[in-house]
């Protein structure tokens, strides 16, 4: 049972790595929302929140140089999660701003926070010791 503690404690950190830079991100995005309401071509802002991702990742890196996770196999397992769990707190994000009447970002939706939190990851996935 410990086992099972210990790696969800090592995805948590992970995870709360990725949505730290993503909110980070996402204020340093409403700064500026005006600008970035609505993308103008939709692959070259896929790509720049991609790079931005791999950016906020080499940050990381300086910060934090070790991942949580020593297992290779877990960290690839992570690789492909967190992403996934870090653009679905996005949209939740996304969903409460808008519920309460403020602005959103492209970062609010899935695909770019996503992109974002999967460039994050690679970077940190080649890189981490």
């Amino acid at each position: 049972m410990e086992f099972v503690f210990e790696i969800l404690f090592q995805f948590f950190g992970e995870l709360l790595l990725q949505l730290l830079f993503e909110a980070l991100s996402e204020v340093g995005l409403h700064g500026v929302k005006d600008t970035l309401r609505k993308p103008r071509n939709l692959v070259l802002s896929t790509i720049g929140f991609a790079v931005w991702g791999a950016v906020a990742g080499a940050v990381s890196l300086l910060i934090f140089p070790e991942s949580p996770i020593r297992n290779p196999d877990l960290r690839l397992v992570n690789l492909l999660v967190t992403p996934v769990l870090a653009g679905l707190a996005m949209v939740a994000l996304g969903k409460l701003r808008l519920a309460r009447g403020q602005d959103t970002v492209m970062l609010d939706r899935f695909v770019y926070a996503y992109v974002f939190a999967l460039g994050f990851a690679v970077l940190r996935f080649a890189f981490v010791g």
